[in-house]
């Protein structure tokens, strides 16, 4: 049996006041590009998932989370071709600043029960049916 790589990459859902959760699109370039994944990224020596997940949402998205107002939520566990992923996930509702991609990907505000029309990354997708299947949409206005 050979070894494989874990990697642990934490990642969190935005809320908004109307319910919809912050989604990014991955970059020409990278793995998995044109696909959406929730905001997060790798952890760093030294790094809990909390501390990764706010500064990667500083880092990416120019917010800045409240670490305390962290919600653990769910995890994934995926198997790539060549490492395997282990991702806390999170929930937030409150941050400081205005989401922006800073490194050229795309956003979108997205409510939970359309999860299921997203091209996610594949660890991605349990977590996706996670929000859908657990968080109720709060739309104030019919769409």
């Amino acid at each position: 049996m050979s070894e494989r790589t874990l990697l642990i990459v934490a990642a969190c859902a935005l809320i908004d006041p109307d319910g919809r959760i912050l989604i990014t699109q991955r970059p020409t370039g990278k793995s998995h590009a044109g696909q959406w994944e929730f905001p997060g990224g790798k952890l760093e020596a030294g790094e809990t998932p909390e501390q990764a997940v706010t500064r990667e949402l500083r880092e990416e998205l120019s917010v800045e989370p409240c670490e305390r107002c962290l919600q653990p939520f769910s995890f994934a566990s995926h198997a790539y071709d060549d490492f395997d992923l282990l991702m806390p996930f999170y929930l937030c509702r409150q941050w400081d600043g205005f989401a922006r991609g800073l490194e050229g990907q795309m956003l979108k505000w997205v409510f939970p029960d359309k999860m299921g029309d997203i091209d996610w990354v594949p660890a991605d997708i349990p977590l996706a049916q996670d929000i859908r299947d657990r968080l109720k949409s709060g739309r104030r206005f019919a769409e």
